[in-house]
C-alpha cells in the first residue's frame, strides 16, 4: 500500500511542477504590466500620474521636469512635437500646430462649436468627412487628421512620458472627461484611446475624479452624516460645478465604507481661461494697430504668427494680473520686426470680460436645480481649475454662493489627476486600495422610444407612442436595465433617444448635437414564436448597460417563453438519487430538460428596472391605463394571468424571484430539498411537488443604426492605428538617428580636447596623435557635408570606428587614474591580512579555533601577493607610458578579491566558533586573576539581558582577562580576528606587549 502512495506521488510530482511552472510565468508576464496611469485631460494641459508598486500616486514629470504638459501637438511631413515643444513651434508654424481640439470630438460639421473654433483659430484648414460627417484637420493635401487621431497622438505621448518615469511599459488607464460630455464624445475619446493602444480601465468624469481625491486624503472627516460640498471648477475650456454628498455606507463586501455621490451637475461649456484669453488677444491687437495706424501697415490679426505671439502674451498677462492691478505687455518683433508694449491693467481686464463673469453663477444653480438642494445645505465650496485663481472670478462666485469664504484647501491643478489614477489602482488586479464608493450620476437622461398599433373600438386601429425612461437624470450609474416588450409576436423596431433635456438653453442644444441616439431593428421575433408554439411568451426583453464610463451599449435581445412541465411520476434509480444528492452538496440543482434548438436559460443578473414616462407628462395617464394590470416585470405582486400592457420594465433578478424560473435553483418542493436548518427533509415532510417552469430563451438578431455621430467603421479605425504607428516608429527612428549624429559629434569634440591634455600626451606619441587628429577631422568634415544624408547605421558605424581607433589611448589613461585607488587598496588589506594572521597564531593553544592548515593557507596567499604585487609594479616601472601596460586594474582587483576571501573564512568561522570549557582548581573553583591586574585588563561587568544566563559574557579583546564566567558568542567582529581568552599563567607577559583590536 505504502509503495502504491509513492508511487502516486511521483506521478503527480510533474502535473504540480508544471502548474508551478504557469503561476510564475503568469506571475512574470504580470511584473511586466503592474503599473497604471492616469490622463486629466484638459483643454490646454494635460497632467499624467502613475501608481507602481513602491510609488503610490506619482505625478509624472515632462521631459523638461514639470507636471503638467500642454495639450498640443505640432504636425510637419517629416517630425512631430508634442508638449512645450509644440507649445513653441506654435509661433513658428502655428498652422500645423494643433490645440484645443477635444472641442470638435463628437460634433458634426455643422455644429456651432466647429464654426467657433474656426473663429478662434482661423489658421487651421478644416475640411469635410462625407463618411461620418465630422471634420477633419487638413495640415497639407497629404497630411488629414481626425480630431480623433489627433488625441490619440496625445494619449500616446502621454503614455510614453509615463512609461519613461515608470521605467517600464504601460497598457491600463483611466483618462478624465468632462461630466457634461454626451455619448458621441465620450465614444470619440475611446476610439482615440484604442488608436494610441491604451485600455481604458474607465472614462471618469474629472469633477468625479477631483471629488474622489479629495475624499480619499479626507476619508477619516467622513462619518454617517452627510456633508455636502460643492466643487467649482473653472478650467481653460470650460466650467462645471458638482455637489458632491460624503458619507459612510454599509457594503457586502467590506462593511462601513467612505461613499460619494454625485447629487448635482451644472455645467458652461465655452465659460473658461481661454475665452478670457481670446478677449485680452482681441485688445492687444487693437492696440497694436492703433500705435500703427496711418503708417499703412497690415491688420495684424491677418497675420497667424503674430496673433499666436498675441495669444501666448495674453495667457502670461492674464496670470500676472491675476496678482497684480496692472502689467506691461511687450513682444519683440510682434510684426514686420515692429515690437510691441503696451500697459494693461486688471479693471480694463475685467471690463473685457464683463458678460463672462455675469455667467459665473449660472452653473451653480444648475447644479442647486439638479440636485434638488438649496445653498444653506452646502457645506463648502471649493475652487479647482485654474480660472478660478482670477479674482474676479473668485468675487462674483463668493456673492452667489453666499458663504464666507471659498475653499482653496485643494490643489487646483492635480486633483483630477490624483483622483483619476486613484480609481485606476483600485480598478486594477495588481493593487489593493481602501475601498472607496463612487456613485456618478447621470447628466443626460436615456429613453426607449416605440410606436405600436392598438385598437380602441372594434375594428378601430390607430397607432400609440409610447416612452419609457431607461435612465433619469441624476440617477447614478454604472446600472444595468431591461425593459420588456409584451405586444410585438414580430419584428419591430424601437429607438433610444436622450430625454427630456429642457435644461438646456436654445444655444446649448444646439451644440449638444442630435437627440436621438440610435434606431433598433430586431430581426427574428415571429421565428421565435414559431419554434415554440405550445409556450407562453414572456415578452421581448432589451438588456442595456450604462457602464462605468457612462457609455450606453444593449448588450442583447432576447425572446423569453415559459411553459409547465411536470416530473415523471416514475421511481428514480439509485444512481440517479446518489447523483442528484452529490449535485446538491456541491451547490447545483436539478438538470434542467434538454431544451429543443439548443436555446439558453436566461441568466440572472443584478439589474434594475427601466422607470415609467413619469419624466413624460404628456404620457402618464396612458401609462397609468397600460400599467393596470402590469406584467410580472412590473410589480412584486403575483402578476395577471393576462398582462395587458405592451411594454413593462422589469428586473431580471426580480422576475426569477417571482416567477420560480431560475433555470438551475432548486424550487421548494423538488428533489434536494433542504429544511430550515439546511438538512434534507425527511420523507413524512415531503408534500407533493408542484408543477416546474421551465424558461426558453430565444436570441433575436439586432440591427443598429446610429443617430448621433457615427463610430469610425473597423475598417477606418485600424488604417488609423496604423497611421498612428507609423508615426511613432518615423519618430523614434528619426530620434535615433539625431542621438547617433549627436554622439559622434560630441565624441569628436571630446577627443580633439583630450588630444591637448597632459595626460593624453604621457601616454601617446606625436606620431599617433597626429594620426587621431587627422581621422578626428575627416570625420568632422564628413559629417558636416555629408552626415544629414547619412543612415543611422551609417552613423554608428563611424563612431564605432573612431572609438576603436582610440581605445588603446583612452584604455593607457584610465589604468593610469586608476593605478593609485586600486594599489592603496590592496596594500591596506595586506597589511590588515598580516596583522589579523599574526594575532591568530598569538591564540593559546588550548583556545586556538584556526587550524594550522587554514592559517598556512592565508600566509601563502599574503606572501604570493605581496610578490605579485612588487614584481608586477617593478616590470611597469620599466616599460614605456606608451606601451600597454602589464599592471591592469582587474589584476589588481582579482589578487584583492582572493585575498579577502580567505580573510572572510576565518572571521566567520571565528564568529560562529563556541567557547572550549575552562579549567577549574582542586576545590572546584574558576582560575581567579591575579590581584595586581588592573580593572580595565580584567574587562567590564556585562550585566545580561533579561532571561539571558548571567555568566554570559561577550568574548574579551586580546588583553583582557576572563573573570568569572565562559566568554559567550560574539557580535560580528570587525578585521583584526576573534575576541582571546588568556590563560593565568600567560597573563603577566602579555601584560608587557599587549594586542589590542583596532591595532589588527
Amino acid at each position: 500500500m505504502m509503495a502504491t502512495t509513492v508511487k502516486r506521488q511521483r506521478l503527480r510530482r510533474p502535473g504540480c511542477w508544471a502548474l508551478l511552472l504557469v503561476l510564475l510565468a503568469d506571475l512574470l508576464a504580470l511584473s511586466d504590466t503592474l503599473t497604471v496611469m492616469s490622463v486629466d485631460l484638459g483643454s490646454e494641459s494635460m497632467k499624467v500620474a502613475i501608481v507602481k508598486p513602491g510609488v503610490p500616486m506619482e505625478i509624472v514629470l515632462n521631459k523638461e521636469s514639470r507636471r503638467k504638459t500642454p495639450v498640443m501637438v505640432t504636425l510637419k511631413e517629416n517630425e512631430r512635437l508634442f508638449g512645450d515643444s509644440a507649445a513653441g513651434m506654435a509661433i513658428k508654424n502655428p498652422k500645423a500646430t494643433l490645440r484645443y481640439f477635444q472641442h470638435l470630438l463628437g460634433k458634426q460639421a455643422d455644429n456651432p462649436h466647429v464654426a467657433l473654433y474656426q473663429t478662434r483659430f482661423p489658421e487651421h484648414e478644416l475640411n469635410f468627412d462625407p463618411q461620418r460627417q465630422t471634420v477633419r484637420f487638413q495640415i497639407s493635401p497629404q497630411l488629414q487628421f481626425s480630431p480623433e487621431e489627433v488625441l490619440g497622438m496625445i494619449l500616446n505621448y502621454s503614455r510614453s512620458l509615463a512609461e519613461d518615469f515608470a521605467e517600464q511599459p504601460i497598457k491600463d488607464a483611466v483618462i478624465t472627461v468632462p461630466a457634461f460630455f454626451n455619448q458621441a464624445e465620450r465614444r470619440a475619446v475611446l476610439q482615440a484611446a484604442r488608436m494610441a493602444g491604451l485600455k481604458v480601465l474607465q472614462l471618469i468624469n474629472d469633477n468625479t475624479a477631483t471629488a474622489l481625491s479629495y475624499g480619499v486624503f479626507r476619508r477619516k472627516d467622513i462619518n454617517a452624516t452627510a456633508q455636502n460640498i460643492m466643487f467649482y471648477d473653472m478650467g481653460s475650456g470650460s466650467t462645471v460645478c458638482t455637489i458632491v454628498t460624503y458619507q459612510t455606507v454599509k457594503t457586502k463586501e467590506a462593511g462601513m465604507q467612505p461613499q460619494l455621490q454625485i447629487r448635482g451637475v451644472g455645467f458652461d461649456r465655452t465659460l473658461g481661461g481661454l475665452e478670457m484669453e481670446l478677449r485680452l488677444r482681441e485688445h492687444l491687437a487693437g492696440l497694436f494697430n492703433e500705435q500703427r495706424k496711418g503708417q499703412g501697415a497690415k491688420d495684424v490679426r491677418e497675420n497667424p504668427r503674430a496673433m499666436a505671439k498675441l495669444l501666448r502674451e495674453a495667457n502670461r498677462l492674464k496670470t500676472v494680473l491675476s496678482a497684480n492691478a496692472d502689467h506691461m505687455a511687450q513682444i519683440e518683433g510682434l510684426m514686420d520686426d515692429v515690437d510691441f508694449k503696451a500697459k494693461v491693467t486688471r479693471a480694463e481686464f475685467e471690463e473685457l470680460c464683463t458678460d463672462l463673469f455675469e455667467r459665473v453663477p449660472g452653473p451653480v444653480q444648475q447644479a442647486l436645480q439638479s440636485a434638488e438642494m438649496n445653498l444653506d445645505e452646502i457645506e463648502q465650496v471649493i475652487l479647482v481649475g485654474g480660472a478660478t485663481r482670477v479674482p474676479k472670478v473668485q468675487e462674483v462666485l463668493l456673492k452667489a454662493v453666499g458663504k464666507e469664504e471659498l475653499g482653496k484647501n485643494i490643489n487646483a491643478d492635480e486633483a483630477a489627476a490624483m483622483g483619476a489614477v486613484y480609481q485606476a489602482a483600485a480598478l486594477s488586479k495588481a493593487f489593493k486600495v481602501k475601498p472607496f464608493v463612487i456613485r456618478d450620476a447621470v447628466v443626460y437622461p436615456i429613453l426607449v422610444e416605440f410606436t405600436r398599433e392598438v385598437e380602441e373600438e372594434p375594428g378601430v386601429h390607430s397607432l400609440k407612442h409610447n416612452k419609457r425612461v431607461l435612465f433619469s437624470r441624476m440617477g447614478p450609474y454604472p446600472q444595468r436595465k431591461v425593459i420588456t416588450f409584451n405586444r410585438y409576436s414580430h419584428d419591430f423596431n424601437f429607438h433610444i433617444n436622450y430625454g427630456d433635456l429642457g435644461f438646456l438653453g436654445p444655444e446649448e442644444l444646439r451644440v449638444f448635437g442630435s437627440q436621438n441616439l440610435t434606431t433598433v431593428k430586431l430581426k427574428g421575433v415571429g421565428e421565435s414564436f414559431k419554434k415554440y408554439p405550445d409556450y407562453e411568451s414572456k415578452g421581448i426583453k432589451a438588456h442595456f448597460n450604462l457602464d462605468e464610463s457612462g457609455v450606453l451599449s444593449l448588450d442583447r435581445v432576447e425572446s423569453v417563453f415559459e411553459t409547465v412541465v411536470e416530473d415523471s411520476p416514475e421511481e428514480e434509480s439509485t444512481l440517479t438519487k446518489l447523483g442528484n444528492t452529490i449535485s446538491s452538496l456541491f451547490g447545483g440543482g436539478a438538470t434542467p430538460d434538454t431544451k429543443e434548438n439548443g436555446t439558453d436559460t436566461v441568466q440572472e443578473e443584478e439589474e434594475s428596472p427601466a422607470e415609467g414616462g413619469k419624466d413624460e407628462p404628456g404620457e402618464q395617464a396612458e401609462l397609468k391605463g397600460e400599467a393596470e394590470a402590469p406584467s410580472a416585470e412590473e410589480t412584486t405582486q403575483p402578476p395577471a394571468p393576462e398582462p395587458e400592457a405592451d411594454t413593462g420594465p422589469e428586473a431580471s433578478k426580480a422576475t426569477d424571484k417571482e416567477t420560480g424560473d431560475k433555470p438551475e435553483a432548486l424550487k421548494p418542493g423538488e428533489k434536494g430539498e433542504v429544511g430550515p436548518e439546511g438538512t434534507p427533509a425527511s420523507p413524512e415532510e415531503k408534500k407533493p411537488k408542484p408543477a416546474r417552469k421551465q424558461k426558453m430563451v430565444e436570441e433575436i438578431g439586432v440591427e443598429l443604426v446610429v443617430l448621433d455621430v457615427p463610430d469610425l467603421p473597423e475598417a477606418e479605425l485600424a488604417r488609423s492605428v496604423q497611421k498612428l504607428e507609423d508615426l511613432t516608429s518615423r519618430d523614434l527612428e528619426k530620434q535615433e538617428r539625431e542621438k547617433a549624429a549627436n554622439s559622434l559629434e560630441a565624441f569628436i569634440f571630446e577627443t580633439q580636447d583630450k588630444l591637448d591634455q597632459a595626460e593624453y600626451q604621457e601616454v601617446s606619441t606625436e606620431e599617433q596623435r597626429e594620426d587621431i587628429s587627422g581621422k578626428l577631422k575627416a570625420a568632422s568634415t564628413w559629417l558636416e557635408d555629408e552626415g544629414f544624408e547619412a543612415t543611422t547605421m551609417k552613423l554608428k558605424e563611424k563612431l564605432a570606428e573612431l572609438k576603436k581607433l582610440c581605445q588603446g589611448l583612452f584604455f593607457r589613461v584610465e589604468e593610469r587614474r586608476k593605478w593609485p585607488e586600486r594599489l592603496s587598496a590592496l596594500d591596506n588589506l595586506l597589511n590588515h591580512s598580516s596583522m589579523f594572521l599574526k594575532g591568530a597564531r598569538l591564540i593559546p593553544e588550548m583556545d586556538q579555533i584556526f587550524t594550522e592548515v587554514e592559517m598556512t593557507t592565508l600566509e601563502k596567499v599574503i606572501n604570493e601577493t605581496w610578490a605579485w604585487k612588487n614584481a608586477t609594479v617593478a616590470e611597469q616601472a620599466k616599460l614605456p607610458a606608451t606601451d600597454k601596460p602589464v599592471l591592469l586594474s582587474k589584476d589588481i582587483e582579482a589578487k584583492m578579491m582572493a585575498l579577502d576571501r580567505e580573510v572572510q573564512y576565518l572571521l566567520n568561522k571565528a564568529k560562529f566558533a563556541k567557547p572550549r570549557p575552562r579549567p577549574k582548581d582542586k576545590n572546584g573553583t574558576r582560575a581567579e586573576p591575579p590581584l595586581n591586574t588592573s580593572d580595565s585588563e580584567q574587562g567590564e561587568k556585562v550585566i545580561p539581558p533579561a532571561g539571558q544566563a548571567e555568566d554570559v559574557k561577550p568574548i574579551p579583546e586580546p588583553g583582557k582577562t576572563e573573570t568569572q564566567s565562559e566568554p559567550a558568542d560574539s557580535e560580528p567582529l570587525e578585521l583584526g580576528g576573534p575576541g582571546v581568552a588568556e590563560s593565568e599563567q600567560e597573563q603577566p607577559a602579555r601584560q608587557k606587549q599587549p594586542v589590542k583590536n583596532d591595532e589588527l
